[in-house]
């Protein structure tokens, strides 16, 4: 059975678990099940345990492997381009459902403020957090790290992934054996780190039932309820960007069937949506880029990384939708040029965001500050914050997809033929 197959049972099982035992209000399994969050929990650890390693060894080699730095400079923005393009792409797609269906107009007061009291604290936790989070000129400069090995002590994977190519655009440069000892010695590493890979995604279906049983089982269906109509729109447009704007990127751009292209990557959606992180895929991510789609390590282990910290689709679309529910269930109607404000702030913001559960929160607030909703911003976190963990799952599932969909863009525009390198993979002769 194959792993995407093993997951989605997981997925399946865990959400008619957790479901049994929230509606039926069984304490026992309600206890039982949040029990086996931790079981979860240590399975996010492991996968991200590797990350490290495999971004610096994987991006060092495929960056000396480019051997032209004209290269480099060509990969590079394209791949920017490509990502600023699709995130504004899906903050306008976000802000046109918000516009149509006007999910904030249907909540009456007395609802609105006890949403809002129910989630107070946590929005104050969350709000104290945005208050530190960098500007983009901090996020800028930080880029250079004075310390390669506290950025990857901290999991700062911007600065770290600078260095990393900054280093392998050097060894492309060097001659000679010492350039094939570091190279060497780097692709072991990423060689190694492929096989961790493969041992820790062994246990991932039962990770993943840990995880979303625990989830489900704490969530309040009332609170759902209250915020259906939000939920459905954040929803929806997330699977209009991923099917629509997604799915024409690749059929035009990377020439590639979308239905292929899904059928191949499902895992690495349904993994982002277990774990709620696009750092925590990314080992995920890379593995079925070269082994499903014939990306080669160069372009694959340059992009992804990349992608995992820059490209937030999922998070920016959610963004307009909270943002313009929020403002809606206040009445305060914005104008197109509060929205374009949206749309440039969001944008902006998705630069150097942490691929971590729930900093779209961090990123939102900023937003939220940037049209003049100051006043209510700490009523307006609160009152999303209910149904945030679901809607997080689902935002980083759509930025991983995103992710892959660059990278097949990318292969293609350097001259890979994607479906012949797949099939050897797939037949075992590479």
């Amino acid at each position: 059975m194959q792993l995407y197959t093993k997951i989605l049972i997981a997925l399946g099982l865990g959400v008619a678990t957790g479901a049994t035992a929230n509606l039926a209000e069984i304490e026992w399994l309600r206890g039982i099940l949040v029990s086996l969050e931790p079981v979860g929990t240590v399975f996010i650890r492991l996968i991200t345990m590797i990350v490290i390693p495999l971004v610096i060894s994987s991006l060092l080699v495929g960056t000396a492997s480019l051997g032209d730095i004209r290269k480099l400079g060509r990969i590079g923005s394209k791949t920017f381009g490509y990502y600023m393009l699709t995130t504004v792409l899906a903050i306008s797609l976000g802000l046109v459902v918000s516009n149509l269906f006007k999910p904030g107009s249907r909540i009456d007061p007395t609802t609105r403020d006890r949403l809002a009291a129910n989630f107070e604290g946590k929005a104050k936790t969350s709000i104290d957090a945005a208050a530190k989070a960098p500007t983009l000129k901090d996020v800028l400069v930080n880029l250079v790290p004075r310390n390669p090995v506290q950025a990857a002590a901290e999991f700062d994977l911007l600065p770290l992934i600078f260095f990393s190519i900054v280093f392998g655009a050097a060894v492309s440069l060097v001659d000679g054996p010492p350039r094939e000892a570091v190279l060497a010695f780097f692709d072991g590493i990423s060689r190694a780190s492929m096989i961790v890979i493969g041992w820790v995604m062994l246990i991932a279906p039962y990770a993943v039932f840990a995880l979303i049983a625990s989830v489900v089982a704490q969530f309040g269906l009332d609170l759902l309820r209250s915020l259906m109509l939000y939920t459905l729109v954040v929803a929806g447009g997330l699977l209009l960007h991923v099917f629509g704007t997604v799915g024409f990127m690749v059929y035009f751009a990377a020439r590639m069937s979308p239905v292929e292209f899904f059928k191949r990557i499902v895992e690495v959606p349904l993994f982002a949506f277990s774990t709620s992180s696009s750092n925590a895929t990314l080992p995920v991510s890379i593995s079925t880029a070269e082994r499903k789609l014939g990306i080669s390590k160069e372009i694959g282990s340059f992009v992804l990384p990349l992608g995992a910290t820059i490209n937030m689709d999922g998070t920016a679309l959610y963004q307009a939708v909270a943002v313009m529910f929020i403002a809606q269930i206040y009445g305060i109607d914005l104008t197109w040029t509060q929205q374009l404000t949206v749309v440039v702030t969001a944008t902006l913001a998705s630069v150097g965001a942490a691929g971590v559960p729930s900093a779209g929160l961090i990123t939102l607030i900023i937003v939220l500050q940037s049209i003049g909703l100051g006043n209510r911003v700490e009523a307006g976190i609160a009152l999303i914050l209910g149904v945030d963990r679901i809607l997080d799952m689902l935002r980083t599932a759509v930025n991983v997809t995103g992710d892959m969909s660059c990278a097949a863009f990318i292969a293609r525009t350097e001259g890979e033929d994607l479906h012949p390198a797949v099939s050897r993979v797939e037949a075992g002769t590479v």
